[in-house]
């Protein structure tokens, strides 16, 4: 036979009902909290130059949290009904001043422990512009920022040097099967420019008969009327025909 309990407010409960209610706490453990919170998402950008003949990217030094002082890559939280993309642009605008460099998602970095104060999913970008000079402007979240070497890079936040050699990698890989090159030249440039940034960026001497014949029969360059003069013989200018992405056979 069900038993019947008046409870406050005129309201009928069985025996049963009651205990249930009496043993539930008024809050959430803690624990049960932390079982139902949800991963945050942030993106990260790899902004890459050609600076002084090598290769370089821009790190901003942080001001707070767990890894203030130390250096890390432009990025922040993805708001609220934000897309991936216009995040990371909106943080490297923010962080740099660059309105639309050239900007490609590279991986996404899930490692729970990666950041010390919560979980935070880190998607990574990479992006390309072609003068350092260029980043005008820093993030007041931030102490400052600095362009480095990517062969010496100071001790990076969280996991900030696994997305560095990430991002140099896929820089070189891009580089040998597509057009990506346009994106760290300046609009007009020589070929003597073109042929040096492919070596400064794979890290290797190339065969320069080869790469001008290679170059040349790809059809990606148009010869331009205009010559650069200087103290040695005029070198004609060129420009890519092509600045969208474009997948090709280099080398």
């Amino acid at each position: 036979m069900v038993s019947f309990e008046l409870l406050k407010g005129g309201w009928l409960a069985t025996s049963s009902e009651v205990a249930i209610v009496a043993d539930s706490p008024r809050r959430p453990h803690r624990s049960a909290a932390r079982r139902h919170a949800r991963p945050k998402v942030a993106v990260d950008t790899v902004l890459f130059a050609i600076d002084a003949q090598q290769v370089k990217c821009y790190l901003v030094r942080l001001r707070w949290g767990p890894a203030a002082g130390k250096w890390a890559f432009p990025g922040g939280l993805v708001r609220e009904g934000e897309m991936l993309d216009a995040a990371a642009r909106r943080e490297l605008r923010q962080s740099t001043g660059l309105n639309d460099p050239y900007v490609e998602q590279l991986f996404s970095f899930g490692d729970p422990n990666r950041d010390p104060k919560s979980h935070v999913v880190s998607v990574a970008y990479m992006a390309l512009i072609d003068r350092a000079s260029a980043v005008h402007a820093c993030s007041q979240k931030y102490a400052n920022g600095q362009w480095f070497e990517v062969a010496m890079l100071p001790d990076l936040a969280y996991d900030h040097a696994e997305i560095a050699e990430y991002a140099v990698r896929r820089l070189k890989s891009k580089l040998e099967y597509t057009n990506i090159a346009c994106n760290l030249l300046p609009p007009t440039f020589t070929f003597a420019q073109l042929e040096e940034l492919y070596g400064i960026v794979l890290g290797r001497a190339l065969d320069r008969r080869n790469f001008r014949r290679r170059i040349l029969a790809m059809n990606l360059l148009n010869r331009l009327p205009l010559e650069r003069r200087g103290n040695h013989r005029p070198a004609a200018l060129y420009s890519f025909r092509q600045r969208s992405l474009q997948v090709i056979e280099m080398l």
